[in-house]
This record gives C-alpha cells, structure tokens and sequence, in this order.
C-alpha cells in the first residue's frame, strides 16, 4: 500500500510540532511591533535631543542601570532612575546621541518583553563606545512602555 504525502499533510505535522513544542516554551508567543516601536522611540528621541519622546518610551519608575566591565569595580555600577537621563537628552548638545543597534532579539511572555540589543554609540559622526543594551519592557494600558536598562560598556572589541 502506497500512502500519498500531501502538503495539507506536512502542513498538518508543522502545525502540531509547533503546538507540542510551544505549549512548554515562552519564547514562542507572538512577536508584537509595539516592542521595537516603544524602543525606537527612544532612540529617535535621543537623536532629536526630544526629552518628551523619550520620556514616553518609559514606564513610571523606570531605571537605568550600567554594569562596569571589571566585576569588582561595583562603585562604577550605577542604578538610578530615568530622571537624569531625560533631562540630559533635553539640554542643547553640540552633537547628535545616536545610538545604534543591531541583532536584536526579544523575548516576550504576556505583558513583558526582554529585547538584548548589542548596540554602537556616536557623538555626532565620531564613535564613542560600545556595549549591549537589555531592555525590559511591561505592557500597560498605553502600550508597552521600558521599565528598566541595563547596559555594558566599552571602547574596544566592539563589532
């Protein structure tokens, strides 16, 4: 007997690969673009020197944290909250902050994402330091909004 394989078939089997292996995984929950745009607004912010775009990329509480490259060095690990941050973006700065990134990848359970974002960061044309960003974002009722950054640092070694 000769069984005929059809692509109703092979689509039938993907179907049911994916729900085995999605019902015991996080990871496989729908990719929402207000992720990125919540990010991107941020960025777009800090390239227009926009403190109130920035500011509404943010949830209320939000922190901002940079992690030293030296594990002992923890006087130069920082926690503070957005504050600082969005009023720097607003003052007059002879250069654009632009920062890039690239080889996103995000993660979403529910109402919260993780985006691990390595990124470059140029004042104006000149290259200034490198690192990775993590962002962690919450959906409210306005959409998803950053709750916390965490981010490296550094000069050399960067792609």
């Amino acid at each position: 007997m000769k069984i005929a394989i059809t692509s109703n078939h092979i689509r039938l089997s993907l179907l049911i690969f994916s729900f085995a292996f999605c019902t015991s995984s996080a990871f496989c929950q729908k990719y929402d673009p207000g992720i990125m745009q919540t990010v991107n607004t941020l960025f777009d912010g800090m390239r227009a020197g926009d403190s109130s775009m920035v500011r509404s990329a943010f949830a209320v509480g939000s922190s901002m944290m940079s992690v030293p490259q030296n594990p002992s060095d923890s006087i130069a690990m920082k926690t503070e909250s957005i504050n600082g941050f969005v009023k720097a973006v607003g003052k007059p700065h002879e250069q654009k902050w632009d920062e890039q990134i690239y080889d996103v990848k995000i993660t979403v359970d529910g109402p919260m994402a993780i985006v691990w974002a390595p990124y470059k960061f140029f004042l104006g044309e000149k290259f200034s330091h490198c690192g990775v960003n993590v962002f962690t974002l919450i959906k409210i009722s306005t959409g998803w909004k950053i709750s916390s950054i965490t981010d490296t640092r550094r000069k050399e070694g960067c792609l």
